[in-house]
């Protein structure tokens, strides 16, 4: 099977012609801004140009002569260095710092050093598939990078497709054992052999194609599934801090990416992400991004080496022709399988089987990781930990109210409920994708599953005095839930209800309603949150319709595994059904405050 990416319509818009003078005139008042912001102890300006590119756009800001239109991708190194590798890092750990909040802000902001260099008119989005690939493009092209990506993907091969003729094909965003490189693109200049120009690619053009094009089906790439010289775009790097580092992808097999852009001294890892609003998010990674068999390709992913090789170099320094080679995961040096064999592989390679052991002790992948990238001996600070968790899922809350509202302003709660729902409600197309949130509830339970199981390792620890532990106090039950109500309270979410008024929640009182938020985006607000009160509910808009399928998605609801190999394009009538297999009776528990007051 062989198919195309997905297609989607671009936001990228070119304007071809301006006025020489006016070129000149905005591009010679930017370089003073830049050169001015550079000098400022006190700017926010974090990074510089190095001295070839600042160079080249001295060049093109201040020469007449120079024909190069500021859209115009030329290459100008064959490789990356280590030390573009290093100017990449921070060019993400910068944005990921900032508080920009779309990808649009993010590259016309002050934390973007390129932005100047920009043609007019130029738009950018992303969803969380295409961001990584987003920023990387664009730092490539401002750099005069080499650049290319697979173009189109192939299921790997045994994989069973379905025999019924009624179902769809295999949904390569959800293969289940795996995709495979048919095509890659290569991002070079040519030269016109009847006119002698070069032909070069278009900075905005790429970035447009891949908004296009990129879907995070090309990240489900395992690392065995190579294929001679048509090389996955990433490699699956060790597990360090030398190897895991700002702009190391993580792909969850679930259908999500984020971008790492800070691994702080207790091996927390810190990533942004990006949604189909094109809101750009933040969080911390953990068990929500789960493990699962290598051919998928879950976990981290560093960029792929890429060479340009048989090319002529010109006399200013641009490289025409040749080909774009991807390095083989024999030739990366830090090249690594650990993450999904472990550093003791399970009998027969069996990955769930995998031993994951540091300094002798053997632990849970996420806590190996967190000792593997901590620069000193990982003792957990409790009290902090626990704060932490908090404030990450008041970030998850207060995201999903952005997207909560976005449904809302769009109006999709007035709209009838469709007759069933779609073929899985984890992966889907069209309003559903766009305006329910089952991934991204399924997530906020994980999270806060996780906070619980945490706080009951904490105490477990310390009732065996656990040297691992870093705590002086005499009741770590107590002073926990002093943190959790300190925490929760200060993590305010609030929505407006049907009637206009507000309505305020807590990390905390959310637990209560945890189970019943609605991920439907056809339910009324008051639903979206939880709302079983019929004082709350005075001003729902919900009919008898809508209030039957809130009824029928409530073992749905109580689910926080995501499950996308489950047909779900049921109607209501069939999901009451005591037969219908999908999700469960009753959610986990998460009542942190219940156990620590127990």
């Amino acid at each position: 099977m062989i198919t195309d990416l997905k297609r989607k319509s671009g936001t990228i818009s070119e304007h071809a012609t301006i006025g020489v003078g006016r070129i000149l005139l905005k591009l010679a008042i930017a370089l003073i801004i830049l050169l001015c912001m550079a000098r400022s102890a006190h700017s926010d300006f974090s990074l510089e140009l190095d001295p070839a590119t600042a160079s080249r756009v001295k060049q093109s800001f201040f020469d007449p002569t120079t024909q190069m239109l500021a859209a115009d991708w030329k290459i100008l190194r064959s490789e990356w260095t280590t030390t573009d590798e290093r100017r990449y890092s921070d060019f993400i750990t910068t944005i990921g710092r900032s508080n920009c909040s779309t990808t649009e802000v993010c590259l016309k902001g002050t934390t973007n050093p390129y932005r100047f260099t920009d043609p007019p008119g130029i738009r950018f989005y992303s969803d969380c598939a295409d961001l990584p690939y987003i920023l990387r493009a664009y730092f490539a092209w401002k750099n005069g990078l080499p650049f290319g990506y697979v173009s189109q993907l192939g299921l790997m091969p045994g994989t069973v497709l379905p025999t019924d003729p009624t179902l769809p094909p295999v949904d390569l965003r959800y293969s289940p054992i795996g995709n495979r490189a048919q095509a890659r693109r290569m991002l070079i200049t040519r030269l016109v052999p009847q006119t002698g120009q070069m032909r070069r690619n278009s900075g905005p053009a790429v970035l447009r194609d891949l908004m296009n094009s990129v879907s995070s089906a090309i990240f489900r790439i395992g690392p065995t599934n190579e294929r001679s010289n048509l090389s996955s775009d990433f490699y699956s790097p060790q597990i360090d801090r030398n190897s895991i580092r700002p702009g190391t992808v993580i792909y969850d097999p679930a259908g999500h990416v984020a971008i790492i852009y800070s691994v702080e001294p207790d091996g927390r890892l810190l990533y942004l992400d990006a949604h189909p609003d094109n809101s750009i998010t933040r969080g911390s990674f953990g068990r929500k991004f789960v493990r699962s068999r290598p051919g998928q390709g879950a976990g981290f992913k560093n960029w792929r080496p890429l060479q340009l090789v048989d090319a002529t170099q010109a006399p200013d320094g641009e490289w025409i022709g040749g080909q774009i080679v991807p390095k083989s995961d024999a030739r990366i040096s830090d090249f690594s399988t650990t993450q999904f064999y472990g550093t003791n592989p399970g009998p027969g390679g069996d990955w769930k089987r995998a031993r994951f052991t540091w300094q002798g002790t053997d632990y849970n992948f996420y806590d190996y990781l967190r000792h593997a990238l901590s620069t000193a001996t990982l003792r957990y600070d409790p009290l902090n930990e626990l704060a932490l968790m908090i404030r990450g899922l008041c970030t998850d809350l207060n995201d999903r109210a952005v997207s909560v509202v976005l449904a809302i302003n769009q109006g999709i709660h007035r709209k009838m409920h469709p007759m069933r729902l779609p073929l899985n409600i984890y992966g889907s197309q069209g309003e559903w994708e766009n305006y329910s949130t089952p991934s991204r509830d399924a997530r906020l339970k994980t999270s806060y599953r996780e906070t619980f199981e945490r706080v009951q390792e904490f105490v477990r620890l310390f009732d065996a005095r656990d040297p691992s532990l870093d705590y002086s106090g005499s009741n770590l039950r107590q002073d926990l839930a002093q943190v959790w109500e300190r925490e929760s309270s200060a993590c305010q979410i609030s929505y407006h209800n049907s009637l206009g008024v507000n309505v305020s929640l807590n990390v905390q009182t959310i637990i209560q309603r945890l189970y019943n938020l609605s991920f439907d985006p056809y339910d009324c607000i008051e639903r979206r949150w939880g709302a079983t009160e019929p004082s709350e509910l005075v001003g729902c808009g919900n009919d008898a319709e809508k209030e039957a399928w809130y009824r029928a998605l409530r073992k749905l609801r109580n689910q926080s595994e995501r499950t996308y190999d489950l047909r779900m394009d049921y109607t209501r009538a069939e999901l009451e059904s005591p037969t219908n297999p999908l999700g469960l009776e009753s959610g986990a528990d998460v009542d942190v405050l219940g156990f620590l007051m127990n």
